[in-house]
């Protein structure tokens, strides 16, 4: 339900200001008739030979309420108050409520290192590198994870949260096409991936932390051990799946610098892979087989899911422009009839 509220509701102590201004600042006027006196040696002029009939008039005029007075000191009141109310931040407080459906909580670390370019696959009598086979394969597997949340990571030199945990399933997808091999550096943070995934996911309710790890097995930077990382996410209920992507071949060609090389030292170590998943209660499975997704999802399907999250937030709207716009016109009014005196009244009371 809507509320109404001030986001600074103590400034409406500055509202009582005006009317404490006659005791901060009494008025210097001295009230003894004897001060209105001329001192002695001074000289008087008389500039009109009926003065005491002029005051007698000009007493006359200002008899009775003083409208033009008032209608000042309320004008000015109404300005002040309406700056003042301005700055107490008035906002109109609407319920927005946001629903998360139930479901898994998976994080994809993808290997986005300079092995990636590596050609040992072929796709219809085409070579193609690790990194089209992972976007091929990580492209299903997002399609079918219809109500849960998906995160991405890639990893190179450094790792990096390329997207947060979301429900979002076509914007990873996009996100996962832009990446290129190398991207994150040349070098591969495989533990460094594997502990950044676990920093994600522990903060998530304890069932459905999953991750899946794509990797050539090969770790050659970062501060973390892979199987290091691989106990953390034990310790946090974490399980990883890992997709091994490269073969066993002694030279394997990549693209290195426009060209296309043979390296010696591309080989995939699935040894170190195959032990990530075990220490987790995870599964291994290799990039070429065509069961591995169905066998993953039906893993990930055998976990408990995070219970629906509804939350109301209260998205404030802003109202200041109408106490603005009063004082706005107040001050206007006071310049439209200065010192409180309206024309036409001041008409009227010359009639």
């Amino acid at each position: 339900m809507s509320s109404f509220t001030f986001a600074w509701p103590w400034f409406a102590l500055l509202l009582i200001l005006p009317f404490l201004l006659p005791w901060l600042w009494p008025s210097k006027r001295s009230s003894d008739p004897a001060a209105e006196r001329p001192l002695e040696g001074q000289r008087q002029t008389l500039l009109h030979p009926y003065l005491e009939a002029l005051e007698s008039a000009y007493r006359t005029r200002r008899a009775g309420p003083d409208l033009m007075s008032g209608l000042s000191r309320l004008l000015l009141y109404l300005l002040w108050a309406g700056l003042v109310l301005a700055l107490m931040r008035p906002q109109w407080l609407v319920p927005h409520t946001e629903v998360s459906t139930a479901g898994y909580d998976v994080m994809l670390a993808v290997d986005a290192s300079h092995s990636m370019d590596a050609l040992d696959f072929s796709d219809r009598g085409q070579q193609v590198n690790r990194m089209q086979v992972v976007k091929g394969v990580m492209g299903r597997f997002i399609d079918a994870r219809e109500g849960d949340r998906i995160g991405l990571i890639i990893f190179g030199t450094e790792a990096f949260v390329l997207s947060p945990l979301t429900i979002d399933r076509h914007a990873v997808q996009q996100l996962l096409r832009d990446v290129i091999p190398s991207i994150a550096g040349g070098s591969t943070a495989l533990g460094d991936a594997i502990a950044l995934g676990v920093k994600k996911l522990r903060t998530r309710p304890e069932g459905s932390r999953v991750m899946i790890l794509i990797a050539d097995g090969d770790n050659t930077a970062g501060s973390f051990q892979p199987l290091e990382a691989a106990a953390l996410a034990r310790m946090a209920g974490i399980r990883i799946y890992v997709i091994g992507v490269g073969s066993k071949r002694e030279r394997i060609p990549i693209l290195h610098e426009g060209q296309i090389e043979y390296w010696d030292d591309l080989t995939m170590d699935e040894t170190t892979l195959q032990e990530i998943a075990d220490i987790t209660g995870g599964g291994y499975f290799r990039a070429t087989n065509t069961r591995a997704l169905q066998e993953i999802s039906q893993r990930i399907g055998e976990l408990e899911k995070t219970e629906s999250e509804t939350r109301t937030v209260f998205l404030p709207e802003p109202l200041y422009r109408w106490p603005l716009g009063l004082a706005l016109l107040a001050l206007l009014a006071l310049g439209l009839f200065p010192q409180g005196r309206l024309r036409s009244l001041r008409r009227l009371s010359r009639a």
